[in-house]
Parts: structure tokens; sequence; C-alpha cells
């Protein structure tokens, strides 16, 4: 490969959440908070960024903006943004926004919290599916709205809608809004064109909007393709699409996302709240990273499939009654394990003192997660192989 995946980086001293926040993130504790473990000896399973060096070609654009020495208020006027972010997913994707859609947002988290505020009227429900990223349930939390799981079906491993639980729930006159993730977080299932058309009707004919996070779609394993909900209802204004380069090119912190609002009502409350202004040093990056990027995350997107492969194995030799299945996109692993645990163990802190492994338990993601561990697998396959001894050797006593 031309770059270097295995390289091990120090994160230290960078007041990185991966280092230095997982006591506050994970375990809602002090930083004064012992573990059996040092900080230096735990491997870090649990925070979606990426062990990678972020593309050169990112940062010599950013180092060319650095240059110009000034750094004030900053819209994004040159269309060559838009140019490069266009033609990112009609490569991708095969399609594209309108101009006058995109708006952008320091992070999608913080749209979903404004997006909400703006679709909902306060007696109104939001519908997701669990298990679910949390923050989709944070955002109807914050804003006082009522939320409705609808737990998607497990068979051995593989994800699918339970269609008529959704319908159900979509037709109920206060149900206005469904938070999708497309593809999936934590499952990493990537939905196909019936899935996602069966999906839409349903909320069409309930007369429910939908907010469509699809950031991970550009990190599918190789040979699969993102299906945008968008692209199949091009002439609807239903749909609200995020997107962004944080995970895909490992630059979460500069924060910066891409929301595509069809919707003229949303769109002019939006304008008239959203404070709109962007970080010079942010639009640099995500402008190089959808123009120059492709060749490195197509090597990524390999040695990624490569983690997959290597944790697939390995829990089949050594953790025989997990239940794990190659996730279709993400850098994250699901993981079933409850055949080695009790239903109400707290997975985090039995890892994080018991074998020192940082991550995430099931009880993070909603509901329809008990027993259930996420990995991230985006980091030097040595140190994946380290992650996946320790736990099964903790797993196995």
């Amino acid at each position: 490969m031309k770059y270097n995946f295995d390289e091990v980086i120090d994160r230290k001293n960078s007041n990185a959440m991966n280092t230095d926040g997982f006591r506050e993130y994970i375990f809602h504790a002090p930083q004064d908070m012992k573990f059996p473990y040092e900080d230096d000896e735990f491997i870090r399973m649990w925070i979606a960024d990426m062990e990678f060096a972020t593309p050169q070609v990112i940062i010599d654009e950013v180092k060319k903006r650095l240059d110009k020495r000034i750094f004030g208020y900053t819209k994004i006027f040159d269309p060559k943004y838009f140019e490069a972010f266009s033609s990112w997913t009609k490569n991708l994707c095969d399609w594209s926004c309108k101009k006058e859609d995109l708006v952008t947002s320091p992070g999608i988290i913080p749209a979903l919290y404004e997006l909400v505020e703006y679709i909902c009227k306060p007696d109104e429900k939001i519908i997701i599916f669990t298990p679910s990223y949390a923050y989709f349930k944070h955002a109807a939390d914050y804003n006082n709205m009522e939320l409705v799981c609808s737990p998607l079906k497990n068979e051995d491993g593989y994800y699918t809608i339970d269609l008529e639980d959704f319908e159900e729930k979509a037709k109920d006159e206060k149900a206005k809004l469904c938070i999708f993730c497309n593809p999936h977080n934590p499952t990493g299932r990537v939905w196909k064109e019936e899935e996602l058309r069966k999906f839409a009707d349903i909320c069409f004919a309930n007369d429910v909007l939908v907010i469509s996070d699809e950031i991970h779609c550009d990190l599918l394993r190789t040979g699969k393709k993102h299906i945008p909900l968008a692209k199949l209802y091009p002439g609807s204004d239903k749909i609200i699409t995020c997107m962004a380069p944080s995970k895909t090119f490992n630059m979460a912190g500069l924060m910066f996302s891409n929301i595509i609002i069809p919707n003229k009502e949303i769109m002019q409350k939006w304008n008239e709240r959203h404070y709109s202004f962007e970080n010079p040093l942010s639009v640099a990056s995500a402008q190089a990273a959808y123009a120059y990027g492709l060749e490195w995350l197509t090597e990524l997107k390999l040695y990624l499939d490569g983690n997959f492969e290597f944790a697939e194995k390995y829990l089949k030799e050594h953790l025989p009654k997990a239940v794990f299945k190659i996730s279709e996109a993400t850098y994250l692993g699901w993981v079933d394990i409850n055949a080695y645990v009790d239903k109400d163990c707290d997975l985090p802190l039995l890892f994080a003192n018991k074998a020192g492994v940082l991550l995430e338990g099931g009880d993070m993601f909603v509901g329809n997660s008990d027993g259930f561990i996420r990995l991230n697998l985006a980091c030097p396959r040595a140190y994946l192989e380290k992650g996946l001894e320790r736990i099964c050797n903790l797993l196995n006593k």
C-alpha cells in the first residue's frame, strides 16, 4: 500500500477525547477515577474516530490556509467547495444535491438538535430504530419531545427493519419525524433499495419527515454501494440528508458537516436561527478531502476489510459463542457476547477493570442492545489483535 495504516501515532497531550476524555464520556466520572491499568496501558476501541493519520493531502491544504495568516469571520463563497462536494457524491453515489439546498453545521449532532426544534411541535413524537446512536435520543430529549423506538429485527447478527412495527408507530398522528441512520450505526447495515423504499413510503404515507444521517456513507466494505435516501425521491422535500468528511478522513475535531435541506419552510427557519459562519481551516480541510481524498479512502477501505476479516476469524476461533458479522459499512464491529456475560453486567467497566480495554457497551445504544459491545476496528492490525486477545482472554476465564 502507498499509505501506512500500521503506523502507531501517539495522541497524548493533544486534548483527544480518545486518550483524555474516556472517564467523563464512558463512566461519567472525574479525571481522578482510578483503574488497575495506567492510561497508557489501555487498548482504546471505543470512541468513533480512527487511529490513522488524516491524509497528507488534507494536511497540506490546511497548511496553505495557515499561510494566509488571518483567520477572520468565514463563510463559503468560493464555488469550488460545492463543486468538490457535488463531484464526490456524484462519483461515489451517482447523486448530488442542489447548491441552494446545502448548508453547513459544526456537526451532525448540533444540526439534529436544531432541526428537531424546527420540525416538531412540543407535543409531537420522534421515531428511531434501535439499537441506535444515542444522540438521536438526546436530540429528542433536549427538545422535550417524546421518543418512540422501533426495534430492528436481528437474525443471527443480520439486522432488518420491522416494517409492521414501524408502520404501526408511524400511523400515530403525533409522529412527525424519523431520525434514520443510513448506513446504520451500530449494526453496520447498508440498506438495500427495496428496504429504503418501503421505509420511506411508510413515512410519506403518514406525513413523517425523515432526517437521514449518512455520515458513514463513504466507509463501506469494498464493493458495496451507498444509496442516499434522497436519491430515490428526487422530487421530495421530506428528506433532510446529513453527510460529513469527519468519519471518512479522521477529522471529527474540525467540526464540519453538510446538511441538505430541500424543504423551504425548514430552510427558512435554519437561515433565521442558525449561526452560519464556518471555521476557515475546516472549510479548507473538507474541500481538500472531497477534491483529493479518493485514493487514500480506497486504500483505507482495503485495510479495514482486512481488519474485519481478521476480527471475524479471531472471534470464531477464540470466542465461538459470540455472534459477529462483518459490518457492511462503518469501521465499527457490533458483537453479541450474551453467551459470556450476565444480563445486568456493566460491560465498559468490566473490560476496563479486568482487561484494560476501553469499549462501548450496548447500554449506550438506547435499546435492543443488551449484552453487546461495539468495537472500533479503525486501528493498526497489531493493536486490534492485542485488543481482541484481551477481550477473549477475559471472557474465557
